[in-house]
């Protein structure tokens, strides 16, 4: 079964279907389309760089190994989130044994700068610092939620493990601390929203 991937509208029933028959077309599609996806998942579970490509490559590799099993083809974008959440927790167990050390602490980066990129440079790195500060399950909610923005809330849910209903809520409190956070390093005034 041979699908047309040059416009982009084939489901992704139709591309697992073809995958399955040996269409590599539809192959490359897949992985084009949902890759974000997956490495969304696997970086919202604070993976480095290397070990959340080997989470994408695993995630891929079991859809692979499982294509025919796959009941709901119309929910793949949910199954591999499931399936990357999985070999993410894997992972992180894995390194529960390794004791991380802290990243050294720069110099105060609200000092003023002379050019506009140092400045936005310094706002985001004290941005980031305040991210880093939100428990890991709001930066898991965030960073699916920001990375993957096509997903629904059921999907989110199934990539992070929580209940649908409480993806809107739990993104919520999750800005408004990221909100006091940065207000408290003076990125903005604490009552901006």
């Amino acid at each position: 079964m041979q699908v047309d991937t040059s416009s982009g509208t084939a489901s992704a029933a139709e591309l697992l279907s073809a995958a399955e028959q040996g269409d590599r077309a539809a192959w490359r599609e897949l992985v084009a389309r949902f890759t974000p996806t997956v490495w969304a998942v696997a970086r919202a579970h604070r993976l480095d760089r290397a070990d959340a490509a080997d989470v994408v490559q695993n995630t891929w590799l079991s859809l692979l190994e499982n294509m025919n099993g796959i009941h709901n083809p119309a929910r793949l974008a949910a199954w591999l989130a499931t399936t990357a959440r999985r070999h993410s927790l894997r992972v992180v167990a894995a390194r529960r044994r390794e004791t991380p050390v802290d990243e050294p602490r720069s110099a105060d980066l609200r000092a003023e700068a002379a050019d506009v990129p140092v400045v936005r440079d310094a706002w985001h790195a004290e941005l980031w610092r305040a991210f880093t500060q939100l428990s890991e399950h709001c930066q898991k909610v965030l960073r699916v939620l920001v990375h993957s923005p096509e997903l629904s809330y059921e999907q989110v849910a199934a990539a992070v493990g929580i209940a649908p209903g409480s993806v809107g809520p739990t993104r919520g409190r999750c800005l408004i601390e990221l909100r006091r956070k940065a207000a408290l390093a003076g990125l903005f005034a604490e009552g901006a929203r």
